[in-house]
């Protein structure tokens, strides 16, 4: 994923502040203590790698969600093994993010005793920086893969309106003596999320990553109708071909539906996501490199880092920009600050900032 500039105007908070305050929002909205602390921590781990369209920007729209019961605060999620390396694992409406992990935490499991564990999920919500996932697998040993889709915020390469969500996309590899490298990207230009950050914040966007109703470029958040696939004019039906695979995998594949036939995230709170993700893990171990597969990635990282301009990993980024806001605080822009003041004020909890 790519990250977001940050303003002069932004204040920053301490990460633990942020955890214990959003852990405290969530649960007053019902859920666990556990989920609540899960959903918590997830958030601002994303926004310490510096994914502001993921992290705890998006804390107010799940309070939202809860409070409409569109995401169920303690929902009956059930886990169906479907074969011996596959399963399902059946929502129920619940937070997305907090199903997400128990769905890599099962294909892990099956990638320990198979080689290799493939988990859909149906009818979930928003499952945030689909990293968080892949990373976690990684961590344990496996190759992480995972997939996701979302209402139509994407216009089609050849098109001129919506169809297709931003479908991200991620994959990570264990790494000997450091954090795994992880690829985590949308199939368009920018996430959605960040459109409606920058009109929150009254920031233009970048040219060329957004188009108006009338399928025309724009910089104005405001304006912008939907965003283009990754590629751009010239090669996005590189992204648009991948944003179409991974609405398969994550829409039909598992009973849920695709782009257009999905309630958007942000519009239609009275009525659940319906959304699905899919998670693999794959053991190195039954393959012929996997014992080296680690200590071959940091040899590569260190080769790269050596050629002309020291090219680095994917997700390396995120790792230091996580170091530097681990010791200087979460950047909290002012409008979002409002916006947290008003939600303790209405659960009746002491603001973050």
């Amino acid at each position: 994923m790519s990250l977001q500039p940050i303003h002069d105007d932004a204040t920053p908070v301490p990460a633990d502040v942020l955890r214990t305050w959003a852990s405290r929002c969530f649960a007053t909205a019902g859920m666990t203590h556990d989920d609540a602390a899960l959903l918590a921590d997830s958030l601002v781990q994303t926004s310490l790698w510096g994914i502001d369209s993921h992290g705890v920007a998006l804390l107010p729209h799940y309070l939202d969600r809860l409070a409409n019961g569109t995401i169920k605060a303690q929902p009956r999620a059930q886990t169906e093994r479907t074969g011996p390396a596959t399963a399902m694992l059946h929502a129920d409406q619940g937070h997305g993010i907090v199903v997400a992990h128990r769905a890599m935490a099962e294909a892990v499991r099956i990638a320990r005793e198979q080689g290799v564990g493939a988990v859909g999920v149906k009818n979930a919500s928003h499952c945030g920086a689909i990293g968080l996932y892949t990373r976690a697998a990684a961590r344990q040993g496996c190759v992480g893969f995972a997939f996701t889709h979302a209402n139509s915020v994407a216009v089609p390469h050849g098109g001129q309106r919506a169809f297709f969500g931003t479908n991200p996309i991620s994959f990570a590899f264990p790494r000997e003596g450091g954090e795994p490298l992880c690829l985590d990207m949308a199939t368009t230009s920018i996430p959605w999320n960040r459109v409606r950050n920058a009109r929150r914040e009254g920031h233009a966007l970048p040219p060329d990553v957004a188009v108006d109703e009338k399928g025309t470029p724009t910089t104005d958040a405001h304006a912008a109708a939907a965003v283009v696939p990754l590629g751009g004019s010239a090669y996005g039906h590189k992204g648009y071909a991948l944003a179409l695979v991974i609405d398969l995998l994550c829409g039909p594949l598992l009973g849920n539906p695709y782009g257009p036939h999905i309630p958007p995230m942000f519009e239609a709170l009275d009525q659940p996501r319906q959304l699905g993700a899919f998670f693999i893990a794959l053991d190195p171990a039954r393959f012929a490199g996997g014992a080296a597969l680690s200590a071959q990635i940091e040899a590569m990282a260190q080769e790269l880092a050596a050629e002309p301009g020291a090219p680095r990993l994917p997700g390396d980024p995120e790792i230091e920009v996580a170091t530097m806001r681990g010791r200087q605080g979460i950047p909290i822009e002012s409008g979002l600050a409002g916006v947290f003041r008003a939600y303790s004020a209405r659960l009746g909890l002491p603001p973050p900032l």
